[in-house]
């Protein structure tokens, strides 16, 4: 098995070599508006993908389909005079879906940016349900509130029993 950098720089090769086959040895209309983007090789070296688009329309995509699966033969034997490796990898075209995926995202974005453009315009105008400052307080503003202003002894301990020290100083005047 080989490594993966090892295939990933053969992978590159066999981009090269099929895009300038494709424009140089293989003579078919149909492939006229083949791209190759991006090309993938198993790590033991044996299978190759190549991803490719197509200018035009779903029948052009199909032709070209057709087209590649013609010249395969062909492009194979070009990777083969152009790599050095011991055995020839099998080839495999697939159509990259990244251009596709990619105007669809874009179609997301431009209705996101009109939604957020249509929230923008109602929050301009908008106006709050209740006070500006639901938070604000009684007191007048010029008056400052310190902790120091309240006393111990007007907090209610009532609800801790340990706390009470008035309860243990009756009981012992008592005894």
């Amino acid at each position: 098995m080989a490594d993966p950098a090892r295939a990933a720089k053969l992978a590159q090769r066999i981009k090269v070599v099929v895009a300038e086959a494709l424009g140089r040895r293989v003579k078919d209309p149909r492939l006229e508006g083949v791209t190759v983007t991006d090309a993938r090789v198993t790590n033991d070296l044996q299978h190759a993908t190549v991803y490719y688009t197509v200018f035009g329309d779903e029948t052009a995509q199909a032709d070209a389909a057709k087209g590649l699966e013609k010249a395969k033969g062909v492009l194979r034997q070009e990777v083969g005079r152009n790599i050095t490796v011991r055995l020839t990898p099998t080839l495999e075209f697939v159509a990259d879906q990244i251009p596709v995926v990619a105007s669809n995202l874009e179609e997301l974005l431009r209705e996101a940016k009109k939604r957020d453009a249509e929230v923008a315009a109602l929050a301009a105008t908008a106006k709050h349900a209740g006070e500006a400052d639901p938070y604000k307080s009684d007191a007048p503003e010029d008056v400052d509130i310190d902790e120091d202003d309240f006393d111990e002894e007007e907090l209610d301990l009532a609800g801790d029993d340990d706390i009470d020290e008035d309860a243990n100083k009756d009981a012992d005047s008592t005894k």
